[in-house]
């Protein structure tokens, strides 16, 4: 019974829309008809709202996290399956039609629950690429790749291949930022479109 009830915590957890729920709650509209259209902090930052933005991304870390960590305490150590359950809640909730978001900072709550270093290799790469580079999608895509390469330097070889997956995952929601990215195109962090 723990497995299933992880699946369904993680799954119910993971797919709360905190962007879409946010948005509407201070006003600011349908995120799904703002920007690129995603659920993410990203696109909460282009309702110029820097408050909801950042409180969108720490709530979509800590559903990650929260939903590991009880399944790790409470469920049988059923934490690796949360974690799936809670990412695949996220990018494809039943909420709202399976359109979710991109899973970047979700998985970032999930690493730093199943393995805290891994998380701060995750969290620093993020940050130092968006500083660097202010392109959100390039930040968050290779510090979904860094989770699955942490993990094995740490010899947490029993995460490599769900980091591995999830980061799969992170890449293919990415897919129209990497056409954009080829193109030269894809908007900075503080542009107010795509």
């Amino acid at each position: 019974m723990a497995p299933a009830a992880a699946l369904v915590l993680g799954y119910l957890l993971g797919s709360i829309p905190f962007g879409v729920v946010l948005t509407q709650m201070a006003g600011a509209g349908d995120l799904r008809t703002i920007g690129s259209g995603n659920i993410g902090a990203t696109n909460v930052l282009r309702t110029g709202r820097k408050g909801l933005a950042a409180a969108t991304l720490l709530l979509d870390a800590f559903k990650g996290f929260a939903a590991v960590w009880i399944a790790e305490r409470y469920l049988g150590g059923a934490g690796v399956i949360a974690a799936a359950a809670a990412f695949l809640g996220h990018c494809y909730p039943v909420w709202l039609g399976f359109k979710g978001g991109k899973g970047v900072a979700t998985l970032l709550g999930i690493v730093l629950a199943l393995h805290w270093p891994i998380g701060l290799v995750y969290a620093v790469v993020w940050i130092a690429l968006l500083a660097i580079f202010r392109i959100s999608s390039l930040a968050g895509m290779l510090a979904a790749i860094s989770a699955p390469l942490s993990a094995a330097s740490f010899s947490r070889f029993d995460l490599v291949l769900l980091l591995l997956a999830l980061a799969l995952i992170v890449v293919w929601k990415h897919r129209a930022n990497i056409e954009r990215l080829v193109g030269g195109v894809e908007p900075r962090v503080g542009s107010k479109h795509g």
